[in-house]
């Protein structure tokens, strides 16, 4: 029973999910939470996380405990010469802390320096996302855009169906000649052949889709369908207008920046070797001796050794301490490293100055492809509009016997190619805009 209700919780779980049809923030969600790489980053976040506790626990003191147990058997000779059995046992046992007290700072600033190198892997990791996330929305895009094109070509399909099916009744009655039918055919096999090479392409681009959210079950997976007018307006933002605000939102550069922070605070670190090092340390210690043989004493009794306890008790000690390490001399190692920090950061500056310029040129480009790209969807609504109106006229003209079919699946295939040329145009600026949105710190949609 148990096993029949497993199976069918299974069977039910796989048909919802071959039901579902994914928005794209539900694509972007999974793949934020499920992409490898950025599960790789985000584990990697996790191991600074632990040096940063690692460095904020040298404030404490160390506390170790030694326990020393060692047996000695065989001859021994006395300061006298004489020689003797030695057979003895030894225990020793102490508990000893210490802390550091003066560095110059040197945990506060290596504390510092690891929190910018978190704070840059966390931004690592969401740039990582942003990247993912646009991939996801393009390619999203691309599968609606495959779409779009099947439906025309299937509308195309339609019109060669019906184009075919009155040339085969003309010719048929012999008021056509057999080359009519023939181009007919092929029209209605050319048409067949694009509609099966769309259908082609969405599965191809739905297949992209879900091996960048990495399901296992791609083979089910779809997405929703998104209406999308038709008329679209012209950019709104110019690259002016988004740059600085890029500026504040890409992790990229906020990343470079948490960077410079830590080069400045190993810089930090690294002065402070120029200065003493000052340790306090405290400790307590007892210790147990015992021969196996004792011997007798000069009358001749049994000598009594104090028992394991007593010998604790009597033995009992404690010690403090403060030490100093004083820098003098180490072959000038500490000034080299802390030149290497500053070059370390003069490095991170650079790397800040490429981020920026990388930003800058992606909004520049965004809005030059945005703008490009509406102009290419005005022209192309232009060429479909007239596309259509010289269908119509072929159409008119054709019904009335004084066109070929020739002209006609002529007009239709231009017509066709415009109505492709609009949707690609339309899907293209609709991705720049998103592009641009993204720089300007807007979330993607649709």
């Amino acid at each position: 029973m148990k096993k029949s209700a497993f199976f069918l919780l299974s069977l039910f779980s796989v048909l919802a999910f071959s039901q579902k049809k994914w928005s794209l923030q539900e694509c972007v969600n999974y793949a934020v939470e499920n992409n490898l790489q950025i599960l790789q980053n985000e584990l990697n976040t996790k191991i600074q996380d632990q040096s940063l506790q690692i460095a904020k626990r040298q404030y404490l003191p160390s506390v170790s405990a030694s326990v020393n147990n060692n047996a000695s058997f065989g001859q021994g000779r006395d300061i006298f010469g004489n020689t003797s059995r030695n057979d003895n046992f030894n225990n020793n046992a102490n508990v000893g802390a210490n802390i550091l007290l003066y560095n110059n700072g040197s945990l506060e600033k290596n504390i510092r320096k690891i929190q910018f190198d978190v704070e840059a892997s966390k931004f690592d990791v969401e740039k990582i996302k942003n990247d993912i996330s646009l991939q996801i929305a393009q390619q999203y895009l691309s599968v609606l855009l495959n779409r779009e094109i099947t439906k025309i070509s299937q509308s195309a399909l339609e019109n060669a169906d019906k184009l075919y099916k009155r040339a085969k009744i003309t010719t048929e009655v012999g008021t056509t000649a057999q080359t009519v039918l023939a181009e007919a055919s092929a029209a209605l096999a050319r048409e067949k052949q694009n509609v099966k090479t769309a259908e082609i392409n969405t599965d191809r681009s739905l297949f992209a889709l879900a091996m960048l959210l990495q399901l296992p079950d791609y083979k089910n997976f779809d997405v929703q369908e998104v209406p999308l007018e038709n008329k679209l307006d012209a950019p709104l933002f110019s690259a002016e207008n988004i740059i600085s605000k890029a500026y504040e939102n890409q992790p990229q550069i906020k990343a470079a920046e948490s960077r410079i922070k830590s080069s400045e605070a190993q810089t930090e670190v690294a002065r402070t070797a120029f200065w003493p090092t000052i340790t306090a340390n405290a400790g307590i210690s007892s210790s147990y001796f015992t021969l196996f043989d004792a011997g007798r004493d000069l009358n001749g009794n049994k000598i009594v050794q104090n028992g394991f306890f007593k010998q604790y008790k009597d033995n009992f000690g404690q010690q403090v301490g403060l030490s100093a390490n004083i820098p003098i001399f180490n072959k000038g190692i500490t000034k080299i490293q802390v030149q290497q920090s500053k070059i370390n950061e003069d490095i991170a500056r650079n790397t800040l100055l490429q981020q920026r310029q990388q930003v800058l040129q992606n909004v520049q480009k965004s809005q030059f492809d945005a703008e490009a790209n509406y102009e290419n969807y005005l022209a192309a609504m232009e060429t479909e509009k007239s596309s259509k109106l010289a269908l119509d006229f072929a159409e008119k003209s054709f019904e009335a016997g004084r066109t070929t079919v020739y002209d006609m699946n002529s007009a239709r295939n231009n017509y066709a190619n415009a109505r492709g040329a609009v949707a690609q145009a339309k899907y293209n600026y609709l991705f720049s805009m998103k592009l641009l949105n993204f720089y300007a710190g807007i979330p993607l949609s649709l």
